[in-house]
């Protein structure tokens, strides 16, 4: 048991200084595009749309089912939670500051 484990001690030595450090991985690409889409000027003006048609709708919309009305509260909170990302860039600052 003990050889084993110093060759697992030999072999993983060998590896991690094989490692390399900040490449990057392969689904970083992606998900800054979508930050990009999510936070652009774009998502902003669409973003107030949505405030505006979701309020609109929960206001005059008394006949609305139950199902409608959660739809509507779900298109406000997305609504909200873009439009604040974007008023936050506004700011340049990217989280809590400590």
């Amino acid at each position: 048991m003990k050889k084993f484990l110093i060759l697992f001690l030999i072999a993983g030595v060998g590896v991690a200084w094989a490692s390399t450090t900040g490449g990057g991985l392969p689904w970083e690409s992606p998900l800054q595009t979508i930050k990009a889409s999510i936070t652009g000027p774009v998502a902003f003006v669409m973003s107030i749309f949505a405030i505006i048609g979701a309020g609109a709708g929960l206001i005059w919309g008394g006949e609305f089912s139950g199902f409608i009305k959660t739809l509507f509260y779900i298109v406000l909170v997305i609504a909200l939670v873009v439009g604040a990302t974007n008023l936050i860039n506004i700011f340049n600052t990217s989280g809590a500051l400590i």
